[in-house]
């Protein structure tokens, strides 16, 4: 059971990492787009006040799997276990939390960009009908 749920952490948080990037694309998914950004700054700012700046629940309930699971020296960012596990590099961590870092913004500047594209062109279309 604790290697399925490793599994399947793993796949949820990457899909969810990927989400908080690019989930501003489709239309259909802007607002649970926006619950993710909401939720991933909550967590590392506000739960961050008790448990350090970027803490992730997810992280800490994968890695307490991954500890029974026999598994050591597992670094405070999923981003970057999942970068090293991918190239067999050991990346800077320094350099890891700034990409992730400038992921979150990325994100959300994007759900910026599109909310206002979205606001200017419902505001077109009432000029073009009014």
């Amino acid at each position: 059971m604790l290697q399925f749920l490793d599994y399947f952490l793993t796949g949820f948080h990457t899909a969810f990492v990927l989400f908080v990037l690019f989930g501003w694309i489709p239309e259909a998914t802007r607002k649970a787009h926006l619950i993710a950004l909401a939720l991933t700054i909550a967590a590392w700012l506000f739960l961050g006040i008790w448990y350090g700046l970027g803490y992730c629940p997810l992280t800490d309930w994968h890695w307490d799997i991954k500890k029974e699971l026999g598994e050591k020296h597992l670094p405070n960012s999923f981003t970057k276990y999942i970068f090293d596990q991918a190239t067999g590099l050991n990346a800077n961590k320094r350099i890891v939390d700034i990409f992730t870092a400038a992921g979150l913004m990325f994100g959300i500047v994007m759900a910026g960009v599109k909310f206002f594209q979205k606001r200017k062109v419902e505001r077109l279309k009432q000029k073009r009908e009014g």
